[in-house]
């Protein structure tokens, strides 16, 4: 089967001197793509949180891959012919194109079980109200309209969860919805650092520490955007 997935929407209203690119990645017998975001032709490219989610998947998995690129201002016609539209993420299940990261994740679980990084159902909502609150308290423009608060509530909520649960939301070993999560509070910690000099708080000991533990992964590492392009990334969204 073939899998192709993308970044955020956000990336395609970055700075006009930048090349929005679809990056290739092949795995066996499936091909994953990217889209991602190059500044002036610089390397390593930024990948969104959702574009990470899946490459932090497959090199969980242990899954080889190589990289080809794709020129997304120029989308070449095969793209067209698999999706009228043009547009990623698709995945192709069997005879069908499929669109959805948390598919293509699910996929990835199904055709390569091991190792496992199966989420309990009754825990893959665990943090998940994060990342929009992040948006809203990065978007707002009025210091007293409660979205940090809105933001350090859902924070203070996975705090107390990592301390009866963790050190992650499955217990003990990494799952799918760590990989989900974590890229959202990579780009949160960059994002609301640079813009609204804000950070996690000192108190919320749990998060903190789940977030470096996470991102000191060499599979993290080995994904993640450079901090300056994180910083890009969302300059649309705030200065809009």
């Amino acid at each position: 089967f073939f899998i192709f997935t993308s970044c955020l929407e956000f990336f395609k209203n970055v700075d006009d001197d930048s090349g929005t690119i679809l990056l290739v990645c092949q795995a066996k017998n499936l091909v994953v793509s990217f889209q991602f975001l190059s500044q002036w032709n610089r390397h390593p490219f930024i990948l969104g949180p959702f574009t990470q989610r899946v490459l932090l998947t497959i090199e969980e998995k242990n899954l080889p891959y190589e990289l080809k690129l794709v020129d997304l201002a120029n989308k070449p016609d095969w793209l067209f012919t698999i999706n009228p539209e043009g547009k990623v993420p698709i995945v192709k299940l069997e005879d069908k194109w499929v669109a959805d990261s948390d598919v293509i994740t699910q996929v990835l679980e199904e055709k390569y079980p091991q190792p496992s990084l199966a989420t309990p159902p009754e825990k893959a909502s665990i943090g998940s109200k994060i990342f929009s609150t992040f948006i809203g308290f990065l978007k707002s423009k009025d210091t007293n309209d409660g979205t940090e608060q809105t933001l350090l509530s859902e924070l203070t909520s996975f705090d107390s969860y990592l301390k009866d649960n963790g050190p992650f939301i499955n217990g003990g070993t990494i799952s799918a919805a760590d990989l989900s999560l974590a890229p959202k509070l990579y780009h949160m910690e960059i994002a609301l650092g640079h813009y609204k000099n804000w950070s996690v708080p000192d108190a919320l000991a749990h998060v903190k520490t789940y977030m470096e533990t996470i991102f000191s992964m060499d599979s993290f590492v080995n994904t993640r955007g450079l901090p300056e392009d994180v910083i890009a990334g969302w300059r649309s969204k705030v200065i809009g």
